[in-house]
């Protein structure tokens, strides 16, 4: 198991000027940290992947598809073209990085409603889009980790039984899925027995509160959700997802209107804590 952190609690964009923040982690115990994958070139995440390298951290990927334009379950196929060479550019991206996995909500566009639940054009626009770039994917050697938000984010999966059962008859081995546990927290009526029944298709997983805020305040069930992770096998990334006001627009997208704790160090202190401690109660250990 490893225990990672995601980058959005300060940035969308990572730069030489993190590079002390980053060591601040590998302090704290952290093996990794979840890139963000919004804008730039490969050479550029070739630059930080020397930089993570030169500091001691592993890492994975993290994008979302907000625009209109890019939507992969567009009627237009123009518009889902689109999307599947922004993923393209992202797994490029990702490579350059050194990363073998990138997640978030890959499979429609983040914010963008019909008015209806999803229809069957849909679908079949998603298994066809999906199709393509998990074979962009495994030409890089990278696993995409599509992700279940909850009802007020997108309409396509809001559940992990919705995510997964369409993952299954894909059947891409480079096309998965993230838990993430505070979409969870919203959605599932189990949020634990979704965790055990789609294990086999989870490759990550996001440990983030129900307020978003500090990992262990909050009212999710810690000791449960660690205990189904080991009764799983999952053996891979546990990645704080937090969110702060540092990012005007990154607030505004994730409806942030209030700080959830006294500082961004507070949040992944306590958060690495907390897992750690989670961690041994459940008897998983750190790889």
């Amino acid at each position: 198991m490893k225990i990672g952190m995601c980058m959005f609690l300060w940035t969308t964009r990572i730069t030489p000027q993190h590079e002390s923040l980053l060591t601040a982690l590998r302090d704290t115990g952290f093996d990794g940290v979840e890139i963000p994958v919004f804008e730039g070139t490969p050479e550029e995440y070739r630059q930080i992947a020397v930089m993570l390298d030169r500091i001691g951290l592993e890492r994975t990927a993290v994008t979302a598809m907000g625009d209109p334009s890019v939507n992969l379950i567009s009627p237009q196929a123009t518009t889902r073209k689109a999307g599947v060479d922004y993923m393209d550019w992202a797994l490029e991206c990702t490579a350059a990085l050194g990363a073998d996995q990138i997640s978030g909500p890959l499979h429609s566009t983040l914010g963008l409603f019909s008015g209806a639940g999803p229809t069957g054009a849909e679908l079949d626009y998603f298994r066809d889009t999906q199709l393509q770039i998990g074979d962009l994917a495994a030409g890089h050697g990278i696993v995409v980790g599509l992700e279940a938000l909850n009802r007020f984010e997108c309409y396509l999966f809001n559940t992990m039984d919705a995510l997964c059962d369409h993952l299954r008859a894909l059947d891409h081995p480079n096309i998965t899925a993230m838990y993430d546990t505070f979409h969870a927290n919203i959605e599932e009526t189990d949020p634990v027995g979704a965790l055990i029944r789609n294990s086999d298709m989870i490759s990550h997983i996001h440990i983030s509160e129900n307020d978003r805020g500090v990992p262990g305040r909050g009212n999710i069930s810690w000791a449960e959700t660690f205990a189904a992770i080991a009764r799983s096998g999952y053996d891979d990334w546990l990645t704080i997802e937090a969110f702060g006001r540092g990012l005007p627009d990154l607030a505004a997208a994730t409806k942030v209107w209030r700080d959830f704790a006294d500082s961004p160090e507070q949040v992944y202190r306590e958060g690495y804590a907390h897992i750690r401690a989670c961690m041994d109660k459940a008897g998983l250990t750190v790889l």
